[in-house]
């Protein structure tokens, strides 16, 4: 984008690059001069605007059909703008939190391959940038920029964003726009506006100080100074780092050094308490074939933060506890003979660990060394737990002023949204909360039917790595399941594409396919199935229960075996795993310790593992409670 003077301008998101949504009227908006007359030329056209009494203006140009790229010039008296590489085609907003923001680069050890040379400039991303605003809903974000799809890019776009994009380009051959709005550990209150947080009622207190000048400013950084210290002290009195010989060194004697099988969570062992540093060590024979070369070091996850060496020398550390450790050793790092592994792991709250399921290994050329077993630890020093911090991504409004309320009036052909995580410490507001967001939104962007496509939580272990209730993503889903309600919602089940031990699965592609079939159904009409098997309603049969479903297209189906997960109760409300089995389009449900029953549920945990009701287009049941 050339701006030949300052005065003229356009909202960051139209820009060189920008994909622009087919078929609709658009509307394109920046700052000049006050009341300044605007002449634009678009395909051949020529358009007219005026600017404000404040420097405001606002262009409308008629639907435009798929095609690119295209520039748009705009004159007035106080200069020219000249935005270029403009495509004309589908746009989709992506909201959320981590899970819609993960980019590729955290899914190689799955897609590595198939995105090492990708090319597309028919695919666009324009990343809004991470911000909040508790004083009210601003006109312009502060910056961004829209990237094509390459080798380099690709890498910054969201996986699950980048998929369903693929899949629509794919099937359509026209340009695809995603606009990324997520931020990780978001909840969906900092999503809605301050007007629909005051109508919920119990925020005007927390509402009222958070737009006192400040106040998240003050409290961010003392808290961050509190961090800083928490770090120096801990550094400061940890025996690992000082000396003669460091506890990462090769010279030192590890011989009265405690042993532990690793990976593990370092629940019911000495150190499950602890918080602070902790020494970990692993010797490696090597070769002189193998000595000397390049390697990769994968240690998993590891609760909370690491520093890792290789014969004393620093080859990684990593801040927090999601992302995978994936450490690149230079050459001449291995040597012959014995080689030293140290960890200084700092648990920051709750239980350390290396987090097992994963990959320890190191990899040198084709050549693979186990490093799961036997470890040896030393607790360096220990502290009190450093409280938590605040986060303004998870307080009313803050998002939707800075990120949302800068694009009002932007033309998208749907939302994909992933998200609720961060929201099951209170699932039971969960689903008003949702919908009025869809609400909102759909005013926001000028359409109250804009389709909204959402990803139902993944199977995953909380309670194993969270230390969390093991039913309330159980409760999230349910509160999910009911937002269907909502007209021209779609939701993807995704109960079996997770991962236990991760918080952030890595198979994105899945859900971004199944959150594409919903769209060629109810945004291009193609009767394509999207859903699967959704609880319709109960019966009694006899002894048993039968469970009626939606969604069986093509008929009901056990993968890989029996139905499990199933389970009913009687009036007195304890569940009991029960038999199931299927019957035609329904499923039948029965257990001896259950007489009369009256009640049931299917995969009614955070982490139902080998949940197996199916419909024959092989997308997943959703899981479900219900009672007579």
């Amino acid at each position: 984008m050339v701006k030949e003077e300052f005065s003229l301008q356009a909202a960051p998101i139209f820009s060189d690059g920008m994909v622009l949504q087919r078929e609709v009227p658009l509307r394109i908006w920046g700052k000049a001069r006050p009341n300044e007359r605007l002449e634009a030329r678009f395909r051949g056209a020529a358009y007219f605007c005026q600017s404000d009494a404040e420097g405001a203006w606002t262009l409308e140009l008629p639907p435009q059909e798929a095609g690119g790229p295209f520039e748009l010039v705009i004159e007035g008296a106080s200069g020219k703008l000249v935005i270029r590489d403009i495509l004309i085609g589908d746009v989709f907003l992506l909201g959320g939190q981590s899970n819609m923001e993960m980019p590729i680069a955290r899914t190689l050890d799955l897609y590595g391959e198939e995105v090492r040379a990708v090319e597309n400039p028919w695919i666009r991303q324009f990343r809004v940038p991470i911000t909040y605003n508790f004083q009210g809903p601003q006109r312009d974000l502060p910056g961004g920029t829209w990237q094509e799809v390459n080798p380099q890019t690709v890498l910054e776009f969201s996986a699950l964003g980048y998929f369903f994009a693929q899949a629509h380009y794919a099937r359509y051959r026209v340009p695809v726009g995603l606009v990324l709005t997520a931020v990780g550990g978001s909840h969906v209150e900092a999503w809605l506006s301050e007007e629909t947080i005051q109508s919920l009622g119990g925020f005007e207190d927390i509402v009222a100080r958070l737009k006192e000048p400040g106040y998240m400013e003050s409290i961010l950084q003392t808290e961050q100074e509190q961090a800083e210290q928490w770090l120096r002290e801990l550094a400061a009195r940890d025996p690992g780092c000082q000396g003669e010989v460091p506890w990462y060194s090769c010279e030192l004697d590890d011989s009265q050094w405690s042993k532990i099988t690793l990976p593990q969570i370092w629940k019911g062992t000495e150190l499950e308490h602890c918080h602070g540093v902790v020494w970990l060590r692993r010797e490696v024979e090597l070769d002189a074939e193998l000595a000397g070369r390049a390697a990769l070091l994968r240690l998993g996850a590891v609760f909370d933060a690491d520093d890792t060496y290789i014969n004393g020398i620093l080859v990684g550390n990593t801040g927090y506890k999601y992302p995978p450790r994936k450490y690149r050793v230079p050459a001449g790092v291995l040597r012959p003979g014995t080689n030293t592994i140290a960890v200084r792991v700092v648990v920051v709250r709750k239980t350390g660990g290396l987090v097992p399921g994963k990959r320890y290994v190191l990899e040198i050329g084709d050549k693979c060394i186990d490093l799961a077993g036997e470890w040896k630890y030393k607790i360096g020093c220990s502290a009190e737990a450093l409280p938590y911090m605040t986060r303004p991504h998870q307080k009313p409004s803050g998002m939707f002023n800075a990120m949302i309320a800068p694009l009002r009036g932007c033309a998208v052909r749907g939302v994909l949204w992933y998200q609720g995580e961060s929201n099951s410490h209170n699932p039971e507001h969960y689903h008003q909360r949702f919908a009025l967001l869809i609400e909102e939104w759909r005013q926001h962007f000028g359409n109250p039917n804009l389709p909204f496509f959402f990803v139902q939580l993944t199977n995953y272990d909380t309670s194993a790595y969270e230390d969390d209730d093991p039913e309330r993503w159980a409760l999230v889903r349910e509160a999910q399941l009911q937002t269907l309600t909502v007209p021209n919602t779609a939701m993807a089940v995704t109960i079996d594409v997770g991962e236990a031990n991760d918080l952030h699965p890595q198979n994105k592609k899945d859900i971004a396919l199944r959150l594409h079939r919903a769209a060629r159904n109810m945004i291009f009409g193609e009767p394509v199935p999207f859903q699967g098997p959704l609880y319709e309603r109960l019966e009694r049969d006899n002894g048993a229960l039968r469970v009626y479903f939606t969604g069986t297209e093509g008929g009901l189906v056990a993968k890989d075996g029996e139905l499990r997960w199933f389970e009913i109760c009687g009036a007195d409300g304890v569940f009991h795993p029960a038999q199931a089995q299927i019957d035609g389009e329904t499923v039948k449900v029965w257990s001896t310790a259950v007489p009369e029953p009256c009640g049931v549920r299917y995969a009614w945990r955070d982490n139902p593992e080998g949940a197996n009701l199916y419909n024959a287009q092989g997308l997943p049941a959703s899981p479900f409670r219900a009672s007579l």
